[in-house]
């Protein structure tokens, strides 16, 4: 029998199947398993995974939304700052470009400062995006250490948890963004050869790029479904930092492990919590857009006056904030969460963690501020 307690890893192998007259050589059907949270403590079907983490949401949405604002509200000021930097830098180019004839703007060699440019802005964003999804990420599996148990939590404890991981957190989605990295790189350079191409065409010149947009094309053929195959493979690494304390290369030979023979199972049904995270973004943004569409409709009743001018414009942009937040914030939990339920399932039937979760989860005594892991 297992001899580990909390979240860390096992010391032995899991036990066979129980015997007596509920187990599974009897006549008798085995009890359900119990479920003090958000799921049961056994072996999960799709509904649980997708149920447990619709309840994580709904029970604690507010740990959720308060540090979700907090990261992304960071990264948006950072990356406006960089970007009001790029601007200025830039400004006369882009003067140039828009007001002027496209003729007068020079060859293509003309347009490399813009690209590189705009490049390096893009790189940054998504550098921005990758630390404040790492907030999230790391919330996710700091959340459900108590949901699962049915214990109460405090943003506090989530915070804490999710800062001490952070950094292993970080690095295992830094590293799996690298790897994706090599085919979205490949289709950015596709899009911008393409409107050179087009702009020069405009201008009625040749660009000469047509074999850099075809071996960018082949190049996404290539690599994009090793990215996908490795993404899958290292989608646990988040959720092994944070339950088991591991660094980030640690965390990632833990996933592939606990990956390893159910790929298409895990690639299943975390394609299909993002599919339900986008559809449900969708659906919460529509009220919050017939909100702005009213709002702007009170401009085609003649002239309003200022002040009623000022009142639609803040009305119908503090409706399109909330819906973006709030969309936001599910879009980049809801999956996090169902990864972070497939992690708990693959041990529960890998490693016997139900018992020791119904251990913990029936204990007395109170809990401590400290990773269950430990």
């Amino acid at each position: 029998m297992s001899q580990h307690t909390g979240w860390g890893p096992p010391t032995g192998p899991p036990p066979g199947p129980p015997g007596g007259p509920y187990g599974w050589g009897g006549g008798w059907a085995p009890p359900p398993p119990p479920k003090p949270g958000v799921i049961p403590l056994g072996p999960l079907g799709v509904a649980e995974v997708l149920g447990g983490a619709f309840a994580t949401l709904g029970r604690h949405w507010k740990q959720f939304l308060g540090i979700a604002l907090a990261a992304y509200a960071a990264a948006l000021v950072l990356f406006g700052g960089v970007l009001l930097l790029a601007y200025l830098a830039t400004r006369e180019d882009i003067d140039r470009l828009v007001d002027g004839s496209p003729r007068d703007f020079g060859g293509p060699d003309a347009y490399v400062p813009l690209l590189a440019t705009f490049i390096g802005v893009y790189l940054f964003g998504m550098l921005v995006l990758l630390l404040a999804n790492a907030v999230v990420c790391a919330s996710c599996p700091a959340v459900l250490q108590d949901a699962v148990l049915g214990r109460p939590v405090t943003i506090g404890t989530v915070w804490r948890r999710a800062r001490s991981r952070l950094g292993a957190v970080l690095g295992s989605l830094l590293l799996v963004w690298l790897i994706a990295a090599v085919p979205m790189l490949l289709m950015l350079v596709a899009l911008v050869t393409s409107m050179v191409s087009l702009f020069a065409l405009a201008v009625g010149e040749s660009s000469g790029m047509g074999w850099l947009l075809v071996l960018s094309a082949l190049g996404v053929l290539a690599t994009a479904p090793v990215a996908v195959w490795l993404w899958v493979r290292f989608s646990f690494a988040p959720a092994v930092a944070v339950f088991e304390g591991r660094g980030a290369l640690d965390s990632m030979a833990r996933s592939a492990q606990l990956v390893r023979g159910d790929w298409w199972r895990v690639l299943g049904i975390s394609l299909l919590g993002s599919l339900i995270a986008w559809m449900a973004s969708y659906a919460i943004q529509m009220p919050f857009s017939f909100v702005q569409r009213f709002a702007g409709d009170g401009f085609g009743e003649g002239a309003p006056s200022a002040e009623a001018a000022v009142a639609i414009v803040v009305t119908s942009l503090a409706f399109g904030v909330i819906a973006q937040i709030v969309a936001q914030v599910f879009t980049a939990a809801f999956p996090q969460l169902v990864v972070a339920l497939l992690y708990v399932d693959q041990r529960i039937r890998r490693e016997n963690l139900a018992a020791t979760l119904a251990a913990a989860a029936a204990a007395t005594a109170p809990r401590q501020e400290r990773p269950l892991g430990t």
